[in-house]
């Protein structure tokens, strides 16, 4: 049954105007807790769905009771923040769209003590004269990787770009097709390379580049030998490709600076877990290489920045290049970058205290232990849902580690009455919000990414979840 134009008119008139629900005590109750603007804004945007619907000729519930409700649900939803923690059931670690890395809590304090009030981020304490920033930092990444040199820029293609425009501004840079590598957000080599005025002059095939390709391309413009890990995908069967060793040697030859794009750096050495396919950053200075440039906040756990080392030489040139300004760091990175490089003084503990490397490198009996305490729970909570901790493998995610698979272990959910992707999309929606995957037909929480903490949590939220059905 809708409404005929009298009765909208009888309806719209029972309506309470702006300034009617202002001033009613529900209203000076908002107005003392929120700002003015959410508030009337609410009220606006509640009023007008209810005579949008009255006009329309339906009969929406119009009682004070109902519109007060309606506009503090309202009130809380524009109030609140849009960048929300999440509980990660992915199994995926580094997981690039729920923020890659997770921070450390020494890393947290810091940031906090740093953000809280004045620091001597460009102060020289010894002279009283101005310092510069990337002092903070540097000292300890030389200490680490063993580089001449190093400077901290605000994400990796950043650190590649302001490479690039320093270095080989005007002339060629020889990379092999096989490293024209695209990543997340449509970071392609080749537009990057575009953007700094350098000339990209491709060598070797897809699946085969070798020395003599490097050499015949050598000519009186080649600015930059650059190679690029292969840091987020593979190519297997009838290949090969250069070692950074030979490409160095070829440099020194002919006087070219060698630059390796290591994408997802590692500050730790893989081999002892079985992973050989990601060398570490230590491993690349040692080499002779000029420049290596890499994420903070992938394998190596701290924040986002694009690091580069190298040889003093070119990293004071690239300091000094205008566009270093454009693309530095703030001082709450600086400070989560000082913490994080504090950690891998000591290897063993590093391994232990951040968060991305505990995750990845945690025995599968901790999991399993983590899974089955989520069943338990849940099992007690949830009817008309099968409910069993399964094996299954993660992936580190981020780009990084693209052929290791580690096994792990997850809560399979099979609800009854309601598909695993409705299940899905409810957690998803659920405060805190909770990020899980499908296989097959179960929803899978993946322990190996719930932190002990996230547990509660998520066992009311699926509860929640499942309830509603």
């Amino acid at each position: 049954m809708k409404l005929n134009r009298s009765e909208k008119q009888n309806q719209l008139s029972i309506l309470p105007s702006v300034d009617e629900l202002l001033k009613s005590s529900q209203g000076n109750e908002w107005l003392s807790n929120y700002p003015r603007t959410i508030v009337l804004q609410s009220i606006r945007d509640v009023l007008s769905a209810k005579r949008k619907s009255i006009l329309d000729g339906l009969i929406p519930d119009i009682t004070i009771e109902t519109l007060n409700r309606e506009i503090k649900d309202k009130i809380l939803k524009l109030s609140s923040y849009s960048l929300v923690p999440v509980i990660n059931a992915t199994g995926i670690v580094i997981h690039t769209n729920l923020g890659r890395a997770t921070l450390p809590e020494k890393i947290l304090k810091n940031i906090l003590a740093i953000g809280r009030g004045y620091s001597n981020l460009e102060y020289d304490l010894e002279t009283g004269k101005r310092g510069k920033r990337h002092i903070h930092t540097k000292r300890l990444l030389k200490q680490i990787t063993g580089a001449e040199d190093a400077f901290i820029v605000n994400n990796n293609a950043a650190a590649v770009l302001l490479c690039l425009k320093t270095i080989a501004e005007g002339k060629e840079v020889i990379v092999s097709r096989s490293e024209l590598v695209e990543i997340g957000g449509s970071f392609r080599v080749p537009d990057v390379m575009a953007a700094s005025n350098a000339i990209l002059k491709e060598v070797g095939t897809t699946n085969k580049t070798h020395l003599f390709d490097y050499k015949n391309a050598i000519n009186k413009n080649t600015g930059l030998i650059l190679k690029v890990h292969q840091s987020n995908y593979k190519i297997i069967g009838f290949t090969d490709d250069v070692k950074i060793e030979d490409l160095v040697s070829l440099g020194k030859k002919h006087r070219i600076p060698v630059m390796f794009d290591l994408g997802s750096g590692c500050l730790l050495d893989l081999k002892p877990y079985g992973i050989y396919s990601e060398p570490s950053v230590q491993e690349i200075i040692k080499t002779g290489v000029g420049i290596i440039s890499f994420s903070g906040d992938k394998l190596l756990g701290g924040p986002q920045g694009g690091i580069i080392v190298g040889k003093q030489k070119y990293i004071e040139k690239i300091q000094k290049n205008p566009m270093a300004r454009a693309l530095r760091i703030d001082k709450l990175t600086i400070a989560a970058f000082e913490a994080i490089f504090m950690e891998y003084l000591d290897r063993e503990k590093a391994k232990k205290e951040i968060p991305v490397l505990n995750m990845l490198f945690q025995t599968p009996g901790e999991i399993r232990s983590r899974a089955r305490r989520i069943a338990t729970l849940l099992q007690k909570t949830v009817k008309n849902t099968n409910i069993e901790v399964i094996k299954d493998t993660s992936k580190a995610g981020g780009g990084s580690l693209p052929e290791a698979e580690f096994p792990t272990f997850a809560v399979s959910l099979k609800p009854e009455g309601i598909s695993v992707n409705d299940l899905e999309a409810r957690l998803r929606r659920s405060s805190p919000p909770v990020i899980s995957r499908i296989k097959g037909h179960s929803l899978l929480l993946d322990a190996r990414t719930v932190r002990k903490e996230d547990i509660p949590p998520l066992v009311k939220a699926v509860s929640i979840s499942l309830f509603q059905q």
